[in-house]
């Protein structure tokens, strides 16, 4: 699969390169090659233009603007797109006539899964001058399923009409796929994140809601101020909304944490920040640092004397913000760190460390994924990178 999406990468840099080529040289008045150069061209800039609203998925609104873009392609009278059920689009002429057959006769690439050829005994109409007296109808596939149709509408029905309105589906059924691969990697980031979730230490709430339980008494105020704190912190971390979040909300939602396990450690959890403000309008994974925070504050902890520094910090790095969760605990053999990561092991040892480590990447790339820095007795240092913009965005 990444050698299908790298190649689809360099075609799309060729297919860029080709076009500003081809604009500058309709700019300057030049002609571009010979006629076959430019209609190369041509083809080209109508399979980018009809790519992005297939690549947003075969429903109605961006099949019609697809239609058109492949309509152009097969330079035939009319082109439809339906799905399993229904006309999603038409496009040219003769929609009246032969519009609500459409449907039907898609439905035999469904079966077949096969291009078909209809004459005009089965397109629906009675006109005897009407232009169109051909359908040839291919199928849309995703992952071997039909999942839609493609109907060039003509007045002769060539083999290479045939051919072309095959090639042409074949392509758009590439477009669809990375569709699909889009949706899948979305859904996947989601169940990480309800993973995380769910990962949030039912310890770290029982403790909490037991040390506000201590002041209700003595210190009402404070119970009070504590169990806003809680209910921020639980509405952060179980929203519903959204895959990103920013730097400063996220490290709010660690403030938080912060100050419910102070409440419980009291002077035993020391705790530094070095924040730069440059980098708090910065888009992260939604609950990219919450769990390495909890995991910090575990480990930092578990000595004997019941005490640790945890240290954060965030810094302005050129095109990028590094992030440092560090605690002084007990720290572990760099190989468990590694197999963690991994998913190798069970993470009652590390909260969440592969699920971020895995979105990171997948979000950003593999040079992106977190670098622990661990030894027995030495505590744990883990590191986080990303870039300055929000992935698929662009720079800020």
């Amino acid at each position: 699969m990444t050698i299908f999406l790298s190649a689809l990468g360099g075609a799309a840099v060729a297919v860029a390169v080709m076009l500003i080529v081809g604009r500058y040289a309709k700019r300057s008045g030049s002609r571009l090659g010979t006629a076959a150069e430019r209609a190369t061209f041509e083809t080209l800039h109508t399979a980018w233009s009809a790519a992005p609203p297939l690549r947003a998925g075969l429903v109605p609104a961006t099949a019609r603007k697809a239609a058109r873009h492949l309509r152009t392609l097969l330079d035939t009278p009319a082109l439809a797109i339906t799905d399993e059920t229904r006309l999603l689009a038409w496009d040219g002429a003769g929609q009246d006539c032969h519009g609500e057959v459409t449907a039907e006769l898609a439905k035999t690439v469904f079966e077949s899964g096969r291009p078909q050829v209809f004459g005009r005994d089965k397109l629906g109409c009675a006109e005897a001058d009407c232009p169109i007296r051909y359908a040839v109808v291919a199928p849309l596939a995703v992952d071997d399923h039909v999942v839609g149709a493609i109907t060039a509408y003509s007045s002769t029905a060539s083999a290479a009409l045939v051919q072309a309105t095959n090639e042409v589906a074949r392509w758009a059924s590439g477009q669809l796929e990375l569709a699909e691969l889009d949706r899948s990697k979305r859904r996947l980031l989601e169940a990480e994140v309800r993973a995380l979730r769910a990962q949030i230490s039912p310890h770290f709430i029982y403790n909490s809601l037991t040390v506000i339980a201590s002041f209700v008494r003595t210190n009402p105020e404070r119970a009070r101020e504590l169990l806003i704190e809680f209910a921020d912190f639980t509405r952060y971390s179980f929203r519903r909304h959204g895959d990103f979040t920013t730097l400063g909300e996220e490290l709010r939602s660690i403030e938080q944490y912060l100050t419910l396990q102070r409440a419980r450690f009291g002077d035993r959890l020391k705790v530094t920040l070095r924040i730069a403000p440059e980098v708090l309008p910065v888009n992260v994974p939604f609950l990219c640092l919450q769990p390495l925070v909890e995991n910090a504050v575990r480990h930092g902890m578990d000595g004997e004397a019941g005490t640790g520094h945890l240290t954060i910090v965030a810094e302005d790095v050129g095109s990028e913000a590094h992030i440092f969760v560090e605690d002084d605990g007990s720290g572990m053999e760099p190989e468990q760190a590694r197999r963690i990561l991994a998913g190798e092991v069970d993470e009652t040892a590390g909260i969440g460390l592969g699920n971020i480590d895995d979105r990171l990447r997948q979000v950003y790339g593999d040079a992106f994924g977190l670098v622990v820095e661990t030894a027995p007795g030495a505590g744990t240092k883990v590191h986080v990178r990303v870039p300055k913009y929000r992935s698929g965005v662009g720079p800020r």
